[in-house]
């Protein structure tokens, strides 16, 4: 053997070239991290075996397009070993060498985590744990589409870093009580993480616990080829989602890190580089690889290749025509005038599932307090016999539906959505920024969205909660101040696409605003809108929710001109031209208000610093909610001496 090629590599025999392909990849693993300097090479040679019989032997996907909407996926759960997946998909032919060689730099298609931006990359992971939920929200959507015997499979590679994590435990009883059986999950069961031998932390027996989950159960040793095709095999036949925990060495084929936790997460040396690809049989030159390879990993490809118009002609897209779908909407009929906004998004729930057959999901075992019951009933629940229910009951899993709510949204074809109340959206914020930062289409019913929850006392009755949703990126928060609001800021999130959001809804009954419909549309659209106008103001009360209606009470008994302004949507409000902006702003007026049920910190930006920021800054307590609203002083009368207080000074 030279620097530049492998001896005779065409002679060898299938067994004798998969170890070498093998042995290319963690040089192409090692190189990487050691050209960026950061990384985690340890665990790519632990999980380098399967993840190659994976993709070269056992994988349906379209060698030409990575995004081919029949393919099966894979979630790299245990994201820091991205480095293994770039190597596999370099050879795939979807990534370049170059891409490689750029591992963890700006802008390069191999960030340090995977992305969905990466060409094969399926699903933006590195939040140990939530890869699991992802995996198991994409084979429910699978089975909720599929209209064939075809199956399409979600494999999940994880490990012992991701089943430490509770999320992926939780999300694991949802799948083996749906028996999803179009799920593989492999487990890299190598005993190691940052700190040492996971025995320091861990004596789970998780193939009991797996098995008394409701999964199909395989141990095996994964290095053994032999053994990972006989367990893929048998997991694809079985009628239960299954784990395959493969026993494996961190660092396999290393000179002298086998075993070891400082192959976790730093570079290997040179010299340790140069010795492991001497063990290892490859050329010493940095990114080795040649067509040989290539040519050998790419086997099967022409056999895909002929798979896929077979298996398009078994699947029926769902073309939803949504212009239309929209144009058929009708208003719910709101009878009462007064109304709490999750009751008014239970009706407008009902209207858009009439019209919107793609959506689904369900509440956190809170069906009646977030008004899904009728959804639940009309739909019936998913279920292994019910494939096409509608509704998913998730239990009190408020993470795990979170995670399972981005699987379903990646995996295309639904618009989920989950309920759960406000102050438990501190369960499920991990989610939400990953369902943020994959600008992912779903929607996060919370209920109970202020003190007035009452007599459930401080430990559900949110304060920091609406300010903090705020300050995630990409993520649309809406708290609509009625029932017309609540069906346009329902509207206004199936429209966007591009976007996750969260609709913030009371317990407490509200009255309807004296505002036409027009407005109120026009007004969520735009985030924002002119509740009461006043030509030349002595200020502007800039407010949200269910704190509207106490505005225009409050401002109607003070001898001041204060113009209203309603903000549906903040993020929205952002999104529009200066004029529009500069109209709600109304910068010219000098004394500024903000009024709303939470935290005043982020008011700030509409009122500057010298303006008055009326919220709770305090936990509540158990009582009826007008009584706690009075202990706090988020009373009218309170209020209103503060405000005219204020405007005197």
């Amino acid at each position: 053997m030279t620097n530049h090629q492998i001896t005779d590599f065409k002679d060898l025999n299938d067994n004798q070239k998969d170890l070498i392909t093998i042995n290319i990849i963690k040089g192409l693993v090692m190189d990487g991290v050691r050209n960026a300097n950061s990384g985690h090479p340890g665990g790519p040679m632990s999980l380098a075996d399967f993840t190659y019989i994976l993709y070269s032997e056992f994988l349906t996907i379209d060698p030409k397009n990575p995004d081919w909407e029949n393919r099966d996926r894979v979630v790299l759960s245990v994201g820091h070993t991205c480095m293994l997946i770039y190597s596999i998909l370099y050879l795939c032919g979807f990534l370049k060498m170059d891409d490689l060689k750029n591992f963890r730099k700006l802008g390069s298609l191999t960030p340090g985590h995977p992305e969905i931006e990466t060409p094969g990359i399926d699903a933006s992971t590195g939040p140990l744990g939530q890869g699991v939920g992802m995996g198991i929200g994409m084979a429910l959507a699978e089975k909720a589409s599929s209209n064939s015997s075809i199956k399409r499979f979600t494999y999940i590679l994880a490990g012992d870093g991701d089943l430490q994590e509770p999320i992926a435990l939780g999300a694991s009883t949802l799948a083996g009580h749906w028996k999803l059986s179009n799920l593989i999950m492999f487990y890299d069961k190598n005993d190691i993480q940052i700190a040492g031998n996971t025995s320091r932390v861990d004596s789970t027996d998780y193939s009991k616990l797996y098995d008394a989950m409701g999964w199909h159960v395989q141990e095996i040793d994964g290095h053994n080829h032999t053994e990972i095709r006989s367990a893929l095999k048998s997991a694809q036949l079985n009628d239960k989602p299954s784990i395959i925990i493969g026993r494996t060495v961190i660092a396999k084929g290393s000179y002298s890190l086998e075993n070891s936790s400082k192959s976790h997460g730093s570079p290997f040396s040179e010299d340790e580089i140069k010795l492991t690809k001497e063990k290892l049989k490859i050329p010493h030159d940095s990114f080795f690889c040649n067509e040989d390879i290539i040519g050998h990993f790419q086997r099967n490809f022409d056999t895909l290749n002929d798979k896929i118009a077979s298996i398009d002609k078994e699947f029926e897209k769902n073309n939803y025509n949504l212009n239309q779908m929209f144009k058929s909407l009708s208003f719910p009929d709101f009878e009462s005038n007064l109304m709490a906004t999750r009751q008014a998004f239970g009706l407008s729930l009902d209207e858009f599932a009439k019209k919107f057959p793609h959506i689904i999901g369900g509440s956190a075992d809170l069906d009646g307090s977030n008004c899904t019951t009728n959804f639940a009933n009309t739909y019936d629940d998913f279920s292994s016999s019910n494939p096409k229910g509608r509704n998913i009951a998730f239990g009190v899993r408020e993470f795990p539906m979170g995670a399972i709510m981005n699987g379903i949204a990646l995996y295309g074809n639904h618009f989920p959505f989950g309920g759960t109340f406000l102050v438990f959206s501190d369960y499920v914020r991990s989610a939400i920024r990953l369902s943020a930062i994959q600008r992912l289409h779903v929607m996060y019913e919370f209920t109970h969205d202020s003190i007035f929850v009452g007599e459930d006392g401080p430990t559900h009755q949110p304060v920091e909660h609406i300010m903090s949703l705020r300050n995630i990126p990409n993520l649309l928060v809406f708290r609509p101040a009625d029932a017309t609001e609540t069906f346009y800021c329902f509207k206004t999130i199936m429209k966007n696409t591009k976007n996750p959001s969260a609709i913030l809804l009371t317990r407490q009954k509200l009255p309807k605003l004296n505002v036409s419909e027009d407005k109120i549309e026009d007004g969520v659209c735009k985030g924002a809108y002119v509740l009461h106008k006043e030509d030349d103001p002595d200020a502007v009360l800039f407010t949200t929710g269910s704190e509207a209606h106490l505005a225009v009470e409050i401002c109607s008994s003070i001898n001041k001109k204060i113009q209203i302004i309603n903000l549906p949507c903040w993020e929205l409000l952002e999104k529009q031209d200066k004029q529009y902006i500069s109209l709600i702003m109304r910068n010219n007026c000098r004394k500024r208000i903000s009024l709303e049920a939470g935290t005043t910190i982020g008011w700030q930006k509409f009122t500057g610093i010298d303006g008055l920021n009326i919220g709770i800054n305090e936990f509540g307590a158990s009582a009826p909610g007008q009584d706690v609203a009075k202990h706090l002083g988020f009373v009218k009368e309170k209020i209103t001496s503060l405000i005219e207080d204020y405007l005197d000074e």
